[in-house]
């Protein structure tokens, strides 16, 4: 960690405690996906620790009304988490110094520098690639183990944050810069253990085919959520998917020879003679695996991705509270609670996917960028999701995709990715604000998952400069 890093945690961290010592109630913000529920949730663990007064609170995204209700409330103050890129000036005018974020999204140089009393903690200020290198749940930790290295013990959970936001971009979904660093630490507490496998849901719960069938980490068409045909593809295959008593096998069983064969399956299917397909496939499913090594081997969390698969879900059916709280620690009412969610979850993500694939209308491919109209089926909520999910389509492979929705507030919504084997510059984080902006919108994000909020009468100019600003060289930058 830099030592500008750790000079600018130290002032962060001084000016927590002076609230929490002072007796002051502290409000965390945060945002509703995985990302932001793990950051709330450390903060959260942290305060309790220190017996502070604090409550948590998740919402979509950061807008006028949410700084309003904020000002409104009147807490003695504000921990911001995974939202407020840009937002430093109107939190200023509606709570004076009463704030803080931790963010790790890409803000202006204007934000950085006029950030005097060091209120922001973002990576971008110290050199650091928000988009790869450091999530929000990351930088959470590092306050909170700042604050007392007793806080060490919640870097599993920054883990998951991590490859929740899929900042998993090295070689094999390694992980790189203070990500890396913060596995390492939970890797000596014994707290997750990285090794290479298949990367498919439920290694140690769930039968061959019924883990490729509900991976959400890749979109397969024809596979994914098809049960029965993943059955006959890999019983075609010749996997041995039941042991001699006749019990499904589960993944952790399978020796690597029979994963390769697994993979193979799968990458015929799709592939077929397309040799780069192939390739990249091949590459897409085999990575490291993070495991909690102290969740229990048949529980949804002890796998870093099911685990903000279970976070995502809560976030996305409008129950954060209940990520929140298992995250926290709560294994009994609230993990129940979050395996029913994800059941709403995935049906839900289902009937998405599948209306926009049988409703051709809905999806415009030129090659290069690919928009989607969810217009009537998507809920907000829903939008980063299923623009993740479809970006892992190898249908989709090497376009820069953009869903959009419109919302119960007359706006419209648009999600944007870059997909599997995109080999584009574009940095989508600064074309997203750049172009919402010019239309009195507000929008941003990384270079390879960005977000925007339109008013729904410039919908038509935003896709037309959507599709200029996509081969403008001024909004390129090293894909991340």
């Amino acid at each position: 960690m830099s030592d500008r890093l750790t000079d600018g945690l130290k002032h962060f961290c001084e000016k927590l405690r002076t609230n929490i010592e002072g007796g002051n109630e502290v409000a965390i913000i945060t945002h509703l996906d995985a990302d932001g529920i793990t950051a709330g949730s450390i903060m959260a663990t942290a305060f309790r620790r220190m017996g502070a007064r604090y409550s948590v609170r998740a919402v979509n995204d950061m807008n006028s009304s949410v700084v309003e209700n904020m000002k409104a409330e009147g807490r003695d103050f504000y921990v911001i988490a995974d939202l407020g890129g840009g937002w430093a000036s109107n939190l200023r005018k509606a709570l004076d110094d009463k704030w803080v974020i931790i963010d790790h999204h890409e803000i202006t140089e204007d934000e950085i520098l006029t950030d005097d009393g060091g209120q922001i903690l973002n990576p971008w200020k110290f050199g650091i690639d928000g988009g790869t290198e450091a999530s929000a749940g990351g930088l959470a930790y590092l306050v909170a183990s700042a604050l007392d290295l007793k806080n060490r013990d919640l870097s599993a959970i920054a883990v998951v944050s991590a490859v929740a936001d899929r900042q998993d971009q090295g070689d094999k979904r390694s992980f790189s810069g203070l990500n890396a660093e913060i596995l390492k630490t939970a890797q000596s507490l014994g707290l997750v253990s990285a090794d290479l496998d298949i990367l498919l849901s439920g290694r140690e719960t769930l039968p061959p085919h019924a883990a490729l069938a509900y991976t959400l980490f890749h979109y397969i068409d024809g596979l994914t959520w098809k049960k029965e045909a993943c059955y006959l593809l890999l019983k075609d295959a010749g996997i041995k998917l039941k042991d001699n008593d006749g019990r499904w096998r589960v993944l952790a069983e399978f020796s690597q020879e029979e994963k390769s064969a697994i993979v193979e399956a799968i990458t015929k299917f799709v592939g077929g003679s397309d040799k780069r397909l192939y390739e990249i496939l091949l590459d897409d499913l085999i990575g490291y695996v993070y495991t909690l090594t102290r969740e229990d081997k048949r529980s949804l969390l002890r796998d870093a991705r099911e685990f903000s698969t279970v976070l995502n879900a809560c976030g996305r059916i409008g129950r954060a509270g209940v990520g929140i709280a298992i995250c926290m620690g709560d294994r009994n009412t609230a993990l129940s609670t979050g395996e029913e969610i994800v059941s709403t979850y995935n049906m839900t993500l289902r009937n998405n996917i599948s209306t926009i694939f049988s409703e051709k209308w809905r999806l415009t491919d030129d090659g290069k960028t690919a928009f989607i109209n969810g217009d009537g089926i998507l809920e907000e909520a829903m939008l980063g999701a299923v623009s993740s999910l479809l970006s892992r389509s190898p249908s989709l492979r090497g376009r820069l995709l953009f869903v959009r929705t419109l919302t119960k507030d007359g706006t419209y919504k648009f999600s944007s990715r870059k997909c599997l084997d995109c080999k584009s510059q574009a940095n989508l984080g600064l074309i997203m604000r750049q172009c919402s902006k010019a239309l009195s919108g507000v929008g941003g994000g990384h270079s390879a998952a960005a977000g925007c909020r339109i008013p729904s009468s410039a919908l038509e100019d935003f896709i037309t400069g959507i599709k200029a600003e996509t081969n403008d060289p001024k909004f390129a930058r090293a894909t991340s």
